[in-house]
């Protein structure tokens, strides 16, 4: 096996991490006190007597208002004659089709919710077409559980149908499925480029978190190239996310995070949270999406096969090395023979710091930075072997999902 880690990480601390964003749906109840204010706005308080001069004042210049006009109708029977034109205005509010409420307009058609039931029980999470025949992307982590045990995934529209899907493929190390549904007429979204979206940039998410269908939130992007790892159980997820502070929460896994433009730009993977400690596993502000780049190569794999593949080296990480870099484990079969890193001259024990342009401080961060990569790219690494800095070239090569 070809893989860049020896160890399977799970993604859910107790004390905090990354989460994938599907969940269960929950109930909640109106704020405390919230009865007691209407009550007593409703009943009030037996008025007093300076109130009561209060009322009578006002009372009085009513009425004064009124004997004033019924004088003057008296006056002149014609002020408002059987002859007038009244005139009878109906406001309305004009949303351009680039603003927030025209773009949700136009993408929540595209946009499902999916529930999966196994005999453990089941989940929720979101997904969007990507086809107009039916062909549906989401998260891995979504319908990982119905796929390994042989349960049901029911896809819901936003107008109220629900269909069954079955799962075209999938892939756990980019955590990306794709789903496929009975329809031919599906308003598929546009892809964006997630390469050329800045940080700071608007963008708007839309799924089902907590089971509530076609919910809309905006934010910016906060940062690209986030090194974020999901998953656990030998299923375990690297990916190069962009990051927003759109609220994104669970049930959202697998939604659309669009631009201005209406286009994607990612999928809704992940949130980190601050654990159960710390007040609960709802969205802070830091949530993760996978780069649409990525997805997009993956869905027309998963579609074409139904199956995908990523990149890699050809060499063994040892996840439990806490020091600056990825260690490259320091065992017999760490390097693949004739693979990449061995025709490189990687060898076991050596230390990568930096992979292109970008610095190394673990593990996880070189195995996103290879994944976000194609398979063919040529790559440039910077060693520690005895304390000297050695760079290497090489050709990345296949891995299979």
């Amino acid at each position: 096996m070809n893989s860049e880690s020896n160890s399977s990480q799970d993604s859910t601390a107790k004390r905090g991490g990354y989460v994938g964003a599907s969940g269960h749906t929950s109930w909640w109840s109106a704020p405390a006190g919230e009865e007691a204010h209407r009550s007593f706005a409703q009943t009030g308080v037996k008025p007093r007597r300076k109130i009561g001069i209060t009322a009578t004042v006002v009372i009085a210049l009513i009425a004064g208002l009124g004997g004033g006009v019924g004088g003057a109708y008296l006056a002149d029977r014609e002020l408002i004659s059987t002859n007038a034109n009244l005139v009878q205005v109906n406001n309305t509010i004009e949303r351009a089709p680039e603003s927030i409420a025209g773009i949700a307009a136009r993408v929540i058609p595209s946009v499902v919710s999916i529930t999966t039931r196994t005999k453990n029980g089941g989940g929720t999470g979101s997904g969007f077409f990507i086809r107009s025949d039916g062909f549906l992307l989401t998260n891995n982590h979504v319908i990982s559980a119905a796929a390994t045990a042989n349960g049901s995934i029911t896809v819901k529209l936003n107008n109220g149908k629900s269909f069954k899907a079955r799962i075209v493929g999938r892939n756990a190390s980019y955590d990306l499925a794709v789903l496929k549904i009975a329809v031919n007429d599906a308003p598929a979204l546009q892809f964006g480029d997630s390469d050329s979206i800045q940080v700071g940039d608007n963008v708007i998410a839309i799924g089902s978190p907590l089971g509530l269908s076609g919910t809309v939130t905006t934010g910016i992007i906060s940062a690209k190239n986030r090194a974020v790892t999901t998953g656990g159980e030998g299923e375990t997820s690297f990916i190069n996310a962009l990051q927003t502070d759109a609220a994104i929460n669970p049930g959202n896994s697998g939604g659309p995070l669009v631009d201005m433009s209406g286009a994607v730009v990612g999928v809704n993977s992940a949130i980190a949270t601050l654990g159960s400690g710390f007040g609960g596993s709802g969205s802070i502000g830091l949530g993760f999406a996978i780069p649409i780049n990525q997805a997009r190569k993956t869905a027309e794999q998963l579609i074409a096969t139904g199956r995908s593949i990523y990149p890699i080296i050809g060499v063994s990480i040892d996840s439990r090395y806490t020091g600056d870099g990825a260690l490259v484990a320091d065992q017999k079969d760490a390097v693949l023979p004739g693979g990449p890193g061995a025709k490189a001259g990687i060898k076991p024990g050596d230390v990568i710091i930096k992979f292109e342009s970008t610095e190394i401080n673990n593990s996880d961060e070189l195995i996103v930075a290879v994944r976000s990569k194609d398979v063919g790219d040529e790559v440039t690494l910077v060693l520690l072997r005895d304390g000297k800095r050695i760079s290497v070239t090489l050709t990345l090569i296949a891995g299979q999902s």
